[in-house]
């Protein structure tokens, strides 16, 4: 069974909707208001589902490891700058959650891709995480390097939300993946917003088993694919990033991309 609830900020549900494989629910006249949350309840876990939050966030094929999630609606304006400012506005409103298919789960896809993963760890994965979000401004939140939007020739709020690294030398992201995959390529958007920006041209990428090799990016403003031989692991590192030598002092990071497959069958 699925459970979809609307709850406020005393946590009073003002709508919910159950259904076994699939659920919605719709307002024609709600504004949402400082404080409310939308959550959805799962009678068995990890399972694999299809959220979307509000139109103005992609679907997102999540994997849960709570009976519980909770997804706190966006109303502060700095918080809104990192989202299309569409995001939970006016009063008209669709909310759905599906049962993913076999075909859904097990197709060699990107594993990162979750437009609805947030600062937090919620219990739906991929999840990102960094030691370092520039200002704990949320255009450079972690989380915007996996939320499926590439445009990289500007920088700060929608739609060229990045993750940055605040000049850090030690600056590290993770994309957790809360179960092992198999994993084989990776693709990185480097945010090019030059000559404000710079690059990395030199990245060390870290399995979970410990492993890890290096890749070389350059300056481009397209995808940068880096292929390896597949390898088992529940997360994937950048660190060590190696700026290149010019004046910016900003390099950043649009999208990662991690390219894979299940190495269960659900």
């Amino acid at each position: 069974m699925l459970t979809l609830r609307l709850r406020n900020s005393e946590g009073e549900i003002l709508s919910e909707r159950s259904h076994k494989t699939e659920t919605y629910l719709a307002f024609k006249e709600y504004a949402y208001e400082s404080g409310d949350y939308i959550e959805l309840v799962v009678e068995k876990v990890p399972q694999f589902l299809w959220i979307q939050v509000d139109e103005a966030l992609a679907p997102s094929l999540i994997y849960l490891t709570e009976k519980t999630w909770k997804y706190k609606v966006i109303t502060e304006p700095t918080l809104k700058r990192a989202f299309s400012p569409k995001i939970f506005s006016g009063e008209r409103h669709y909310i759905t959650v599906k049962k993913a298919t076999k075909q859904d789960i097990n197709t060699y896809r990107n594993l990162a891709l979750n437009p609805h993963d947030q600062k937090d760890d919620s219990g739906a994965y991929p999840h990102a995480y960094a030691n370092v979000e520039t200002r704990n401004d949320s255009t450079f939140f972690a989380r915007n390097a996996i939320d499926g939007i590439i445009a990289n020739e500007n920088h700060g709020s929608f739609p060229y939300q990045s993750w940055g690294i605040n000049q850090q030398a030690d600056a590290e992201i993770t994309i957790d993946f809360g179960r092992l995959v198999s994993i084989n390529k990776v693709a990185l958007v480097l945010r090019g917003d030059y000559p404000h920006d710079s690059f990395w041209e030199k990245v060390t990428v870290e399995f979970s088993n410990g492993q890890d090799f290096t890749i070389n990016p350059t300056n481009s403003l397209e995808r940068q694919f880096f292929s390896f031989e597949d390898v088992v692991s529940s997360s994937v590192k950048l660190k060590e990033l190696i700026k290149h030598q010019d004046d910016s002092p900003f390099p950043a990071l649009t999208q990662i991309e991690i390219y894979g497959k299940e190495i269960n069958e659900f």
